[in-house]
């Protein structure tokens, strides 16, 4: 790589970073699996840097990858699992569930606020990918409804729709919690 080619990028990584990680960190729920996507992203943003073709911003293409990469890291271990034949719901002898709705880990949740977000981490995990997705953009990433459209390649109308599906879908899983007026 050229000097002016190697700055580049490291001023591209240096700027997207950090956004990368927490977009990542929003869809697999898991630090170091986020870690992993952000420098598979970056990898690939320098493979492919000769064929980006400027249609669109280069951070949103950035985010798209990262979008993309984080789906498939979920997809791949759902498939793992599903592939597992000898994965089995309870203890064959203690009947004690083996399984339990995924771990959230984010370092930016204060201890006391943890549960919550758990909760409502664990209700995001449940929402079908693109309401996912959207959500995570839109009101956790805080990306426009424009940008996020930009990033899900989908019309602004389509992540409207689909911010209010996801809406709907939180509201009837996490109803008791909104209730109790724990979240």
């Amino acid at each position: 790589m050229r000097p002016f080619q190697e700055h580049s990028f490291k001023l591209l990584f240096e700027t997207n970073s950090k956004k990368v990680f927490n977009i990542s960190l929003n869809i697999v729920q898991h630090v170091e699996d986020a870690e992993d996507i952000t420098q598979e992203v970056f990898i690939e943003v320098y493979r492919s840097m000769k064929g980006f073709n400027e249609k669109s911003d280069i951070s949103t293409w950035i985010y798209r990858i990262a979008v993309n990469k984080s789906l498939d890291f979920i997809k791949a271990k759902k498939r793992k699992k599903r592939n597992a034949i000898h994965t089995q719901l309870f203890h064959p002898l203690t009947g004690k569930q083996l399984h339990e709705a995924p771990h959230i880990e984010h370092p930016g949740v204060v201890l006391e606020n943890q549960d919550r977000v758990r909760i409502l981490f664990q209700a995001i995990y449940q929402l079908p990918e693109n309401q996912k997705t959207a959500f995570v953009l839109c009101k956790i990433e805080d990306f426009s409804q424009k940008e996020t459209a930009e990033i899900m390649q989908l019309s602004e109308k389509a992540i409207e729709a689909l911010l209010r599906r996801a809406r709907e879908n939180l509201k009837k899983s996490l109803g008791i919690y909104y209730l109790q007026g724990r979240i």
